[in-house]
């Protein structure tokens, strides 16, 4: 059974309790892993600690952006091995987050597929620009959505194979398997459509395949029941996710992580009216949250017992050494959002500094 959790000294506390979350960093070329993830990911597990990798493809069909890293291929499972024995010889755990990007999708050349044919509105900047344009997706075929699943477990597989401890299964943040489970994407009239039952379908049956795959004990979720990112949401976030917990404590996976509904919030005025204390309670496993957590508001998530592990992401990328940081208190290096999705292997990667 892999561990996730230790009490032994306050910094183990926070080691252990501050999560890497997943984060798109557009570097592997060519949708492979190259060789600097391998010092990016040891900086970061330089601490020990659970970290999960950036989003990974299942399949060439399930890629939706450039440069993100897939596992579908034995040359991707071979490009892996490295990060993960560098994150290992650091102490840490690292799970695989397998992704299909759905409707999610701006590349040219490809028709997506979604659980519909509707197409998402453009993505506009601040200034008002337009910074990418979706294409129009295909509405799957029922007969389609088993080879889907097949993906994702085929996927975990060369996941273990590539050394990880696990995966964790993106259901979450507008991608391909909430496409189906929300009400406001979902317009089919087969078994995966109109009823919650037959929303959340194919996400179970994914989240059954790998398990059976790889054993729930290496198996966990990621599900953002109140988010409308991608333009996917749903009439009743509430009931979704307490739909989704008890199917998936069903399965025995070994951690869910939720995103905060406050993250769909861009009035700072505005009251978030929804909370994670049902899905918590109704979770059976190890309850991870993420969205704008800094380290005060982690600490009072763990003390209050509405966590048992906090990820965070911009923090991360600019803190290799962020639960140490938090464990002393010391000052945090400040993120240069704009170079997020860059494509250079070092600059605003893997050079910001440690306390040392």
């Amino acid at each position: 059974m892999i561990v996730l959790i230790s009490f032994a000294s306050e910094f183990k506390l926070f080691n252990f309790r501050v999560v890497l979350a997943p984060l798109t960093r557009s570097r592997s070329y060519n949708n492979v892993p190259q060789p600097h993830p391998i010092l990016y990911y040891s900086q970061r597990a330089s601490n020990g600690g659970l970290l999960i990798s950036e989003a990974t493809g299942v399949s060439e069909t399930a890629q939706g952006y450039p440069n993100t890293p897939g596992i579908w291929t034995k040359e991707q499972v071979e490009a892996w091995k490295p990060i993960v024995d560098a994150v290992h010889a650091k102490g840490g755990t690292f799970f695989c987050q397998l992704w299909h990007v759905g409707r999610m999708f701006d590349s040219a050349g490809k028709t997506p597929v979604s659980s519909t044919d509707k197409i998402l509105s453009p993505k506009i900047g601040d200034d008002g620009s337009v910074i990418s344009r979706f294409i129009q997706p295909r509405r799957l075929r029922t007969e389609e959505i088993p080879d889907i699943v097949n993906d994702f477990r085929l996927a975990a597989r060369n996941a273990i194979e590539a050394g990880f401890d696990g995966v964790e299964i993106q259901g979450a943040n507008g991608y391909l398997l909430e496409q189906f489970m929300k009400d406001k994407v979902n317009d089919r009239t087969d078994e995966y459509g109109g009823s919650l039952e037959n929303r959340c379908r194919f996400a179970l049956e994914v989240v059954e395949a790998v398990v059976n795959e790889i054993g729930e004990e290496r198996v966990g979720i990621k599900l953002s029941p109140f988010s409308e990112l991608g333009e996917c949401g749903d009439s009743d976030p509430n009931t979704l996710g307490l739909y989704m917990i008890d199917a998936i404590n069903k399965f025995g996976v070994l951690y869910c992580h939720v995103v905060e509904p406050r993250m769909d919030i861009v009035d700072e005025k505005t009251e978030c009216v929804y909370s994670l204390e049902p899905m918590r309670k109704a979770f059976n496993g190890t309850f991870m949250v993420v969205g704008g957590y800094d380290r005060k508001d982690g600490i009072n998530a763990i003390v209050e017992n509405r966590a048992d592990l906090v990820a965070y992401g911009r923090l991360f990328i600019s803190n290799p050494d962020l639960p140490k940081r938090f464990a002393l208190d010391a000052p945090l290096n400040k993120y240069n959002e704009k170079t997020f999705y860059t494509f250079d292997p070092v600059l605003y990667y893997t050079d910001y500094p440690f306390l040392e």
